[in-house]
């Protein structure tokens, strides 16, 4: 069984993260499984990228400046939204003629268009396609928030100026998907069964087979080390607790940072000896720019792309915190999990499914800082951490390895070649 990953970036963001690492367990459970991508970062035979790299830069650039147009100039949310008007053909590579399957993972930002995907769905060969965000049941953006529209038909969208209109560029969108699926089936797997049940509630996938199974991890590389000796390599005080926030970019509005240093404020107000005892570390782009904005002491760490060093953050931290507005399965909270590091987050998403509530960490009430501040306190200072570590590693062994997801994913391409064959 062969199998081809799309997605746009190689190793950069969660998705890219996730599918190297399915990638990585289709291979060691008995399926052949190649990468294609825009970006490629690294020299693995295994990953492949898209030739012709000034047309793919062009379709990035020619995407980006077609919204920057509909949001009338604004940068505001230029990254949030997405309309797949560019893209590459990718039906005439080897890598695509000789595999059985084609597995779509995040492909946006001028990887591939709408068009291409109609040509992949066209060319016969089963496809599955795993929603790492809501993207492929909404019309142009990634987070929906409160917004329910996608139910019906996407219109009305909040994200473009003066909050679009009835019939907006968003409803031209959602018509143009609709067109491309007519007639087409495609399985989607969300990562999380909150994903799922998001995609079942869109009128642009209905008829189409939704399931769900989450992403993986390789616990041989995620896995409990010695606190003292991670807190030595990077220079990190041995004598505080540390609560540890983890984001591509840390200023991103949706990963809530603002919550957690409101949720700091508020310890720090109840217990002033915090300020002696407690840090924060911040690892992810920008990070240097919170240094002042927390009523603790910040180490800001910056953007690290070392997997080894990553661990070596987790395993330096008392808490990890990720208060996120939207959430489909954030790998961070899987891989502080399997650090054996107890994490907080809010109630929403995917992040109920991962953080069993009191048992290897606290699911805070949503857009809740005063909770968000018991929550952490309650791991700090009254949890048996020990207890929290060693359950937060066993939820992470038991459903989220490498080898359990590789089965169920290889379950899903058995399914989907026999349907062929009798399509056939």
């Amino acid at each position: 069984m062969r199998v081809l990953i799309v997605n746009t970036s190689e190793r950069t963001g969660g998705a890219a993260v996730a599918a190297n690492r399915l990638m990585e367990a289709l291979n060691m459970n008995g399926a052949k499984a190649k990468m294609l991508v825009r970006d490629k970062e690294t020299d693995h035979i295994t990953v492949a990228q898209l030739p012709h790299s000034c047309l793919s830069k062009w379709n990035f650039l020619w995407e980006r400046w077609c919204l920057f147009c509909h949001l009338h100039f604004s940068r505001k949310h230029l990254f949030e939204v997405d309309m797949a008007n560019a893209g590459s053909d990718i039906t005439a590579l080897p890598e695509f003629q000789e595999a059985d399957i084609i597995h779509l993972n995040w492909i946006n930002q001028g990887m591939l268009s709408l068009k291409g995907i109609r040509k992949i769905l066209a060319s016969g060969k089963p496809v599955v396609w795993t929603m790492h965000d809501i993207w492929p049941a909404t019309a142009i953006c990634h987070v929906t928030l409160e917004c329910e529209n996608f139910h019906r038909e996407c219109r009305n969208c909040w994200y473009l100026p003066s909050g679009g209109s009835k019939k907006d560029f968003s409803t031209k969108i959602w018509k143009r998907k609709k067109a491309v699926l007519k007639g087409r089936n495609i399985t989607f797997v969300a990562c999380s069964h909150w994903l799922e049940e998001e995609a079942k509630a869109s009128a642009l996938l209905v008829g189409q087979w939704i399931t769900s199974i989450p992403n993986p991890i390789d616990i041989r590389l995620f896995k409990p080390a010695n606190k003292a000796e991670a807190r030595s390599i990077l220079g990190l005080p041995a004598d505080k607790r540390l609560i540890l926030f983890v984001s591509q970019r840390v200023t991103n509005a949706y990963k809530g940072m603002d919550y957690l240093i409101e949720a700091c404020r508020k310890m720090v107000a109840e217990n002033p000896q915090m300020r002696e005892n407690t840090a924060v570390v911040v690892l992810g782009g920008h990070a240097e720019e919170l240094s002042d904005s927390f009523d603790l002491p910040v180490f800001p760490l910056g953007y690290v792309n070392d997997s080894r060093q990553i661990v070596n953050v987790y395993n330096a931290a008392d808490v990890f915190v990720l208060p996120s507005l939207s959430e489909n399965l954030p790998n961070t909270i899987m891989e502080a999990m399997a650090c054996g590091v107890p994490c907080v987050g809010f109630k929403v998403g995917g992040i109920p499914e991962e953080i069993d509530h009191k048992l290897n960490g606290y699911v805070a009430e949503y857009r809740d800082a005063d909770d968000l501040a018991k929550g952490i306190s309650w791991v700090l200072d009254t949890a048996d951490t020990a207890m929290l570590s060693k359950a937060a590693v066993h939820k992470v062994v038991t459903t989220y390895s490498q080898q359990t997801v590789a089965m169920k994913y290889i379950n899903i391409y058995n399914k989907v070649l026999t349907d062929r064959k009798l399509e056939i």
